[in-house]
């Protein structure tokens, strides 16, 4: 008698998890956001506000419900390097220099994609996993929820604050940013605040990229070790 083939996994339970369906909502959000951001700006900032909301609502939910995926993480990790791209692109022709937003751009893809990749080479089960890391602020990062999501809403708040403030589409990036921390205002303390920790975030995606980097060479190198 024939062995029965076994029932092949329903791929469609797996898109239909609630911290999945949550992240496509996030991509409406930050679709219509965009499509605002220069006709309302206020309505720009309340929807991808909105969004940050629901990137730290998603991840709950996936430990709440056991629903944790490697399609959600993908999900996640791309709808967030989308929608701060499409930002840091939209500030970088608002603000002179352009080229300081489009450095963090190209920082913050290229350190997140080198993570995933290595991670993967490594055989991890999640990019956040870096304990046989020697940086003890990669490790703190990752291992505490705290402090990595004061670094990532720093970033976005102060994204945001400056695409708010800017009034013509010639600013001077450093002019800006000193007149708005010489007022004294709450929104100078927010931008102060906001500034700090995305200047640390910046540190831990040059300390990601090397490291990940470190981790391809590394297989490379065992790989041509291999008799």
């Amino acid at each position: 008698m024939a062995n029965k083939p076994k029932p092949r996994p329903r791929q469609l339970s797996v898109y239909l998890y609630i911290p999945n369906i949550i992240g496509y909502i996030r991509i409406l959000l930050n679709f219509y956001a965009f499509a605002q951001c220069f006709s309302s700006k206020r309505v720009f900032a309340v929807l991808y506000f909105l969004s940050l909301v629901f990137d730290a609502l998603d991840g709950w939910c996936a430990r709440k419900f056991n629903q944790a995926s490697t399609f959600g993480a993908v999900l996640d990790m791309v709808t967030d390097r989308i929608s701060t791209g499409c930002l840091l692109v939209i500030l970088s022709q608002v603000y002179r220099p352009s080229l300081v937003f489009l450095s963090l751009l190209a920082l913050d893809i290229a350190s997140h994609w080198l993570q995933m990749y290595s991670t993967f080479l490594a055989g991890k089960a999640s990019h956040k996993d870096v304990k046989d890391s020697s940086s003890w602020l990669f490790k703190l990062y990752y291992g505490n929820r705290m402090f990595m999501g004061y670094c990532c809403v720093a970033c976005e708040v102060l994204y945001i604050a400056l695409f708010l403030i800017v009034r013509n589409h010639t600013e001077n990036l450093m002019d800006v940013m000193m007149t708005t921390l010489k007022q004294g205002s709450p929104l100078s303390f927010l931008v102060a605040l906001s500034l700090f920790g995305c200047s640390i975030k910046q540190v831990i995606n040059v300390i990601q990229m090397k490291t990940a980097a470190d981790a391809c060479v590394l297989y490379d190198t065992e790989k041509k070790q291999k008799p």
